[in-house]
Parts: C-alpha cells; sequence; structure tokens
C-alpha cells in the first residue's frame, strides 16, 4: 500500500482516504468537530510586558463554561503596530473543542473577545474558529 497527501491507493490501485481508515479505527468514539481559539497576549496597553496568568485563568474559566473543557498552551507572537513598530510578545493560546458552534456561542465568544481586548487595552484580539483567525477589534 502506498500512501501520500491523506490518500493510499492499495493493492488494486483504488483509492481510500485515510479518514476512512480513521473512521474504522474510532469508530463509535465520542468526537468534537469545532474548535475555538483565543490568543491572550502578555502585554498591556499594546505593549508593556505583563504577567498574563489572570487572563489565562480568566479565559481558561470562561471556555471551560461556555464548552465543558480548555486547554492553554504558550507561544511566541509577533505582530506590526500602528506605529510601524515590530512587537514581540509571549502568547497564550487558550482553546476548546465543541460539539456545535452555534451563533450564540460564537457571539459569547466574541463578546468574551471584546472584553479582554478592553481590559488589557488592546488594539485587538486574535480569535481563531475553526482554523480562521479574526482580529476582534
Amino acid at each position: 500500500m502506498v500512501g501520500f497527501l491523506g490518500f493510499s491507493l492499495n493493492d488494486s490501485g483504488q483509492q481510500t482516504t485515510l479518514q476512512a481508515k480513521e473512521t474504522n479505527a474510532l469508530k463509535g468514539q465520542f468526537h468534537l468537530d469545532e474548535v475555538v481559539k483565543i490568543y491572550v497576549p502578555s502585554t498591556y496597553n499594546v505593549d508593556e510586558p505583563i504577567d498574563n496568568t489572570p487572563y489565562v485563568n480568566q479565559s481558561l474559566e470562561t471556555f471551560s463554561k461556555m464548552f465543558g473543557g480548555a486547554t492553554a498552551i504558550e507561544g511566541t507572537g509577533a505582530w506590526v503596530s500602528d506605529e510601524d513598530k515590530l512587537v514581540k510578545e509571549k502568547v497564550t493560546i487558550v482553546y476548546s473543542f465543541a460539539e456545535d458552534l452555534d451563533k450564540k456561542s460564537i457571539n459569547a465568544v466574541v463578546a468574551y473577545a471584546k472584553s479582554l481586548k478592553e481590559e488589557m487595552k488592546q488594539s485587538a484580539i486574535s480569535l481563531e474558529v475553526n482554523g480562521k483567525m479574526y482580529f476582534i477589534e
């Protein structure tokens, strides 16, 4: 069997997807199809370094209440400010998987992102929903 980019060819030359293999191996297992992520900055007022732990904990609690659980991972991000200055900072990505991201839950997440933006005095907060990045201003 030869595999390439998520597809495989079996000995008879028929194409099968890896998804079908996963479905067989994971058949009957509970799964969540959707994911929402908020990027919690480690700066206040755009470029003043802070300990973002209270904001991360707040985001973990908020997402856990909304979706039943959340995870936080550390990273480094960079962006260019309105003054054309490179701002490089530590960031914490708080994310949750969900069964269904309906209009009500998306609106609640956006409202939370807006409140976090105001509280941390940011020009925007990054919000990722199912692989698409949004900048909540």
